[in-house]
């Protein structure tokens, strides 16, 4: 359906508004979707990119800094995802011993647990969205993707 019929615009629109209403329309589609998919783990997206990136340490800890540059979403209050974790004993977070203003978060068996019992269901959720494109156009729109963010 056409991003116009969506949003039921009246008025024409050029190209670069369509691409960037379509774009952050699919961002919504697919974040809701998502979103019910960690609803029974009570997981946000953003816990769910911590677990990933601490998994992604296989066993050593990550600082606050290490997690914040590979977040997805640059604005997220690691602080808050960390300490949320924590109550669902997810991570652990310890003081670093050389140096006592770095944190240092690691994560539990029951986190690797939860993410094992996620990763086939975020495959299929990934799947799902790809299942209308063959694998040329779904190199073609991740090859537009990243050119189209790249800001001169």
């Amino acid at each position: 359906m056409k991003i116009e019929d969506i949003i039921k615009s009246t008025v024409a629109m050029d190209d670069a508004k369509k691409v960037i209403l379509n774009i952050m329309y699919t961002q919504n589609v697919i974040n809701d979707k998502f979103s019910e998919l960690m609803k029974p783990y009570d997981l946000s997206g953003e816990q769910y990119n911590v677990l990933r990136i601490l998994r992604g340490q296989k066993g050593c800890p990550a600082n606050m800094c290490v997690i914040q540059e590979r977040m997805l979403a640059k604005n997220s209050n690691t602080t808050r995802l960390i300490d949320k974790l924590l109550l669902k004993d997810f991570v652990t977070r310890e003081v670093c011993p050389d140096n006592r203003r770095k944190i240092e978060v690691l994560i539990t068996q029951k986190g690797l647990d939860v993410l094992a019992e996620l990763d086939p269901k975020v495959n299929e959720h990934e799947q799902i969205f790809a299942a209308n494109l063959n694998k040329e156009e779904v190199q073609q729109l991740n090859t537009l993707l990243e050119k189209y963010r790249t800001i001169n």
